[in-house]
């Protein structure tokens, strides 16, 4: 840690160098130049870097982010924000809330950790801390931390120059089961937001605008049968598995039917403990994406041979129990459009020798292109109007009831694979803290504009509610759908003792 501290002692200018020239050119208001200069401190800078990494060690599930979830809300209690814990009901779920009145701006963020990646931070090659266990392979741990630092500094600014207006930090677990806007939009934890500023880890520093991603359904299928002995009376017995292969068949026989970017992946969850016993009960885990118009038929289907492979095994679909089910993301063009002011006016940090490094040596592991970190923001572009599937996010739902965007911070080496040990190794430690640092510059700056700028937030209300006569928000999660918040407490237990004893001997 000492080592880092040094590093970011000696680049710390030259990475606030670009912020610093725009300033000079463009007369930022002061309300903006003081939160730009209260992140760029060496000491803020690695108060949010530790938090970051601290986060990445405990490399906690969804809804099982019990210390994860605690360090940031704590934060930002300490910082004098109102934090409400346990909220839409899951217990890492909080809110953290400054000022009062209009206007009200929400910052996003995420803390859950992906299963079986484990990795050492900065480490190019395959070395888990832990084989098996739990890893931070897309960036979660700086990402709600960008998002605390971010409000600490804004608020740091309300009160400073008088702003009237509220920020609000909405702390959200499971991101990667997609499992926590949508319970929290239910329960009405975004009524009165005027625009929130949603962030994510990056090879690159961008926002975008448009639809884009695959909305979802997450749904566990659980079936019931008779035991018997296998070899011995085989005839008395039906097999709750047999119904899940039969599933799987006819889904895989599907695939041929669907449109190039609908998605469908499974894991089964249970199927028998011991071959000689015909297993009574089953279950299989299914993602079924598509585009917001086509998600329902298509889920339909899937649910069409699930009924069947109950029916040709003999055995009852016991439940379908829907874990999530999301929207595709509908990002705010005019959001966008200031977010990429204050991404240029930050700039791409400025990466150390043995950063660069790391990367190419990263990149050759990966058989990449060895061009080591960027040095260029990117540019805002017009979406391509091709569409091909990919990733989800319930960020989605949460575009569809207030004006949303994305600003990608950087820290991740091009080429590094997503949910992939190579991630995991690259979002730990210095890059990921000037990372975090320069998104948290974008998303405080942003903030600061539209808490003043009357004119820039109407810009992004205008065009969401035209929007919204044409898409308006209709939930795809059931009225009946709980948090899902026993999901990954088995799994969880597994690793967290051993994770702590790897922390607690470094």
């Amino acid at each position: 840690m000492k080592k880092i501290a040094i590093v970011f002692t000696l680049v710390l200018g030259l990475a606030a160098g670009p912020a610093a020239g725009a300033a000079a050119k463009a007369k930022i208001a002061q309300e903006k130049q003081l939160v730009l200069d209260w992140l760029g401190r060496t000491e803020t800078v690695e108060k949010f870097g530790k938090i970051s990494d601290a986060i990445w060690e405990y490399a906690e599930l969804g809804l099982q982010e019990f210390q994860s979830s605690k360090l940031l809300a704590d934060t930002l209690e300490a910082a004098g924000f109102t934090v409400e814990r346990g909220l839409a009901g899951m217990p890492t779920c909080f809110v953290a809330s400054f000022g009062s009145g209009k206007p009200v701006i929400g910052l996003l963020g995420e803390f859950d950790a992906l299963p079986m990646i484990s990795q050492k931070g900065r480490v190019p090659k395959k070395d888990p801390v832990i084989e098996g266990a739990p890893g931070h392979g897309c960036g979660h741990n700086a990402m709600c931390t960008a998002a605390v630092a971010a409000a600490i500094a804004v608020k740091e600014a309300m009160v400073a120059h008088g702003i009237k207006g509220t920020i609000k930090v909405f702390g959200s677990p499971a991101e990667e089961i997609v499992a926590s806007r949508p319970y929290m939009i239910r329960a009405g934890l975004f009524e009165g937001v005027d625009a929130v500023i949603d962030n994510h880890s990056s090879s690159g520093f961008g926002t975008d605008y448009g639809v884009g991603g695959n909305a979802l359904f997450s749904t566990i299928f659980t079936f019931k049968g008779k035991t018997a002995h296998a070899a011995g009376a085989p005839w008395v017995g039906r097999s709750a598995l047999d119904a899940v292969e039969i599933m799987d068949v006819a889904t895989n026989y599907l695939r041929e039917h669907l449109p190039l970017s609908q998605r469908m992946h499974y894991v089964i969850l249970e199927g028998g403990e011991a071959p000689n016993v015909v297993p009574d009960k089953a279950s299989v885990w299914y993602y079924v994406r598509s585009t917001d118009e086509g998600l329902e038929d298509m889920y339909r289907r899937v649910v069409d041979c699930a009924k069947a492979g109950a029916l040709a095994a003999g055995v009852e679909l016991a439940s379908m129990r829907v874990v999530s089910a999301i929207h595709q993301r509908h990002a705010n063009k005019a959001a966008a459009e200031l977010f990429q002011k204050n991404i240029e006016l930050v700039g791409m940090p400025a990466w150390s020798e043995e950063e660069q490094a790391f990367s190419k040596a990263l990149q050759k592991e990966l058989g990449a292109e060895e061009k080591g970190m960027p040095v260029k923001v990117d540019k805002l572009e017009a979406p391509s109007g091709m569409f091909v599937g990919g990733g989800s996010s319930d960020v989605g739902d949460v575009t569809l009831i207030a004006p949303t965007a994305t600003i990608g911070f950087p820290g991740s080496v091009p080429g590094s694979i997503g949910h992939h040990w190579s991630a995991v190794a690259c979002f730990y430690g210095s890059t990921t803290w000037k990372g975090l640092n320069a998104g948290a510059k974008a998303i405080a700056a942003s903030a600061i504009d539209l808490l003043t700028k009357p004119e820039e937030l109407a810009k992004l209300r205008k065009e969401f509610e035209e929007y919204s006569k044409i898409h308006p928000y209709k939930p795809f999660l059931p009225a009946d759908a709980t948090p899902p918040n026993d999901l990954n407490k088995e799994l969880m237990d597994r690793y967290r003792a051993a994770l702590e004893k790897a922390l607690a001997e470094k």
